[in-house]
């Protein structure tokens, strides 16, 4: 098991050095001139060459990446040039609101979408069952933004229910309360898709195991069908449940930069989308960084999961490994 999990450690160095080049490349070639955002539309040439000299934007790409990876190295993401903060000040206490934000919806997205899809496969073609399908397939394709502007339509606007942006967070004096009322919307708007992707793996996984032989036979030996589901079934359909949770989980701490915008939600993405407007290159590399190393952690803790949950698959890696 050790060997496995160094084997996943050891991939971890070149995902992050790939993600750190292609968004160093994308990010300055994508268009706009950070310097015209900085000294204003009504600046010289002048003023702006000699900017980017002070900001060293006027050296060639890969003396620019590499100086930026030699400080990544040290622990050091940079100064935000629209903040004039430390990248690393902007970045993790936001990233600490969207871990919040992500595992609320997380926990709800396994909640319904464990309970709905093993309720679904154990009753399957049932009316419940197709009204359960036919609510995913509505849910998944929702745009988590459009959803978002219709809850805040509905219940901000419309009957003032819940509020939609404001939230101050508890670090900086916010009530506990008003954080989890601020919380419920962003929650079920980047819950939704999730729910829907895991109810319908849950349930494909569980009919394919209870297809299997010693299903029927642990039937026919009148075994009642909660403990057939819970003891049998569930542990041997996990696997791919697992693997489906984990990316939602990754997806979550990535892809709520829109439901963070809408509902003014103090998270990494929200701070990603105002360095993308201010065209603040630390901003951006940082915190998509950022959110490419939780992705992976991510990945690497469901990778160790299965590996315990089936033994084969560290059979099949150490067999790779000789």
């Amino acid at each position: 098991m050790l060997r496995f999990i160094a084997g996943r450690f050891a991939l971890i160095l070149p995902v992050l050095f790939g993600v750190s080049f292609l968004v160093f490349t994308l990010a300055h070639l994508a268009p706009g001139d950070v310097t015209v955002v900085l000294t204003g539309p009504f600046a010289d040439e002048a003023a702006r060459q000699k900017l980017r000299v002070a900001l060293g934007l006027d050296q060639p790409l890969p003396v620019q990446y590499g100086k930026w990876l030699g400080t990544i190295l040290q622990g050091d993401f940079g100064t935000s040039i629209a903040n004039r903060r430390e990248v690393v000040e902007l970045v993790f206490p936001k990233f600490l609101n969207t871990a919040i934000l992500a595992l609320t919806a997380a926990f709800l997205a396994y909640i319904i979408g464990f309970f709905v899809g093993i309720f679904s496969a154990a009753r399957a073609y049932s009316l419940f069952d197709r009204i359960a399908m036919a609510g995913t397939l509505i849910a998944g394709s929702m745009p988590p933004y459009w959803l978002g502007l219709l809850l805040v339509l509905g219940f901000s606007l419309s009957w003032r229910l819940l509020p939609a942006t404001g939230m101050i967070t508890l670090p900086d004096g916010g009530d506990p309360m008003d954080v989890f009322l601020h919380l419920i919307l962003p929650a079920i708007t980047t819950c939704a898709a999730p729910a829907a992707i895991i109810t319908r793996t849950v349930r494909a996984s569980m009919l394919e195991i209870l297809s299997q032989n010693y299903i029927k036979v642990a039937r026919a030996k009148g075994i009642k069908r909660s403990v057939i589901l819970r003891r049998h079934a569930l542990r041997n359909a996990m696997p791919p449940i697992v693997t489906i949770c984990g990316l939602q989980l990754g997806y979550l701490l990535g892809g709520v930069l829109f439901v963070e915008v809408i509902f003014a939600w103090p998270g990494i993405g929200n701070q990603l989308w105002q360095g993308i407007i201010a065209r603040d290159m630390p901003t951006i590399q940082g915190a998509t960084l950022v959110i490419a190393l939780a992705f992976v952690l991510v990945n690497l803790a469901v990778d160790v999961i299965n590996a315990y949950l089936d033994p084969k698959i560290r059979v099949s890696e150490g067999a790779r490994g000789t």
